[in-house]
């Protein structure tokens, strides 16, 4: 592969298929937003096939879209930290610690007001009534998702034992795999495209057990699998992966979640709160 990935697309153009041209030609038009792009946007943007995408970055001599995207990255303007040089909240090397903290400041309100829009009331009540309703809470999550998977349990584990939080992906799968209709598994994945995940929700489909997706990109393959989709803000290049940005959306969804389902039965929930930060104040010094 050469240096540039650029470089590698416009050698092997004139062998590549006419769809093949055709995904070439957008990528060539549109090099900054495509590494921001789920493989089915992608898909959809250029009007050809996911499986055309995956020929075309094999036949580049890539593992697949994520390893195209991350080569894409690398070849815009990068800067000297590692981060797209393109975006107005980058940090350079010459900026002073204010200027710094000011720019990463607005890159948690950028990612707040963009959730924000995509915030859709009429599912996250549907969401919330699955919450209320569910015998057992799975929050699952890989990589820098499973974080956020265990600050959603963390934070509803203040008001009721219902939300179980599984860090391996082996023990996910198996709980996935005995999973019931009364139960609901609320996963976290900022991509939407990862193997562990696909494994898991295939399961989860077929025990009929309900899925509340948290994601950055709504036509993702993760999608495919859930009844709920939560999209959240934020748009992270292949260089950023496990930002602070990304996370804040995420953590701004659980929040909604949160209180949506302890409004549900205020005086319950109050009441659990209340017992586990006495439990905790002992543990204080």
């Amino acid at each position: 592969m050469a240096e540039n990935i650029l470089d590698s697309i416009t050698k092997e153009y004139n062998s590549l298929t006419r769809s093949g041209k055709k995904l070439a030609d957008y990528i060539f038009a549109n090099t900054s937003s495509t590494q921001y792009m789920s493989i089915t946007s992608l898909a959809e943007s250029c009007g050809v096939s996911e499986a055309t995408i995956t020929r075309f970055c094999r036949g580049l001599g890539l593992s697949g879209y994520n390893d195209f995207k991350l080569a894409l990255a690398k070849c815009e303007r990068i800067s000297e930290l590692g981060d797209p040089s393109d975006v107005p909240q980058t940090i350079k090397p010459e900026d002073d610690f204010n200027t710094m903290c000011h720019k990463l400041l607005a890159s948690n309100m950028v990612s707040l007001n963009e959730t924000m829009e995509h915030l859709d009331e009429a599912r996250l009540t549907r969401a919330v009534d699955l919450l209320t309703a569910a015998q057992r809470v799975y929050c699952f999550g890989q990589g820098g998702s499973m974080v956020m998977a265990m600050e959603a349990w963390a934070r509803f584990s203040t008001t009721t034992p219902n939300f179980i939080h599984i860090e391996d992906s082996h023990m996910q799968t198996m709980a996935a795999a005995l999973a019931s209709p009364k139960d609901v598994i609320l996963f976290f994945s900022y991509s939407g495209s990862t193997k562990d995940m696909e494994e898991v929700l295939q399961l989860a489909k077929e025990r009929k057990t309900p899925i509340i997706l948290v994601t950055h990109f709504p036509k993702s393959r993760a999608a495919e699998f859930a009844d709920i989709v939560l999209q959240c803000g934020y748009s992270e290049s292949p260089l950023q992966s496990g930002s602070i940005a990304a996370k804040v959306g995420q953590m701004y969804l659980i929040e909604c979640l949160f209180y949506g389902y302890c409004r549900r039965n205020p005086e319950v929930r109050s009441a659990a709160r209340s017992a586990t930060a006495q439990a905790i104040a002992k543990k204080l010094l």
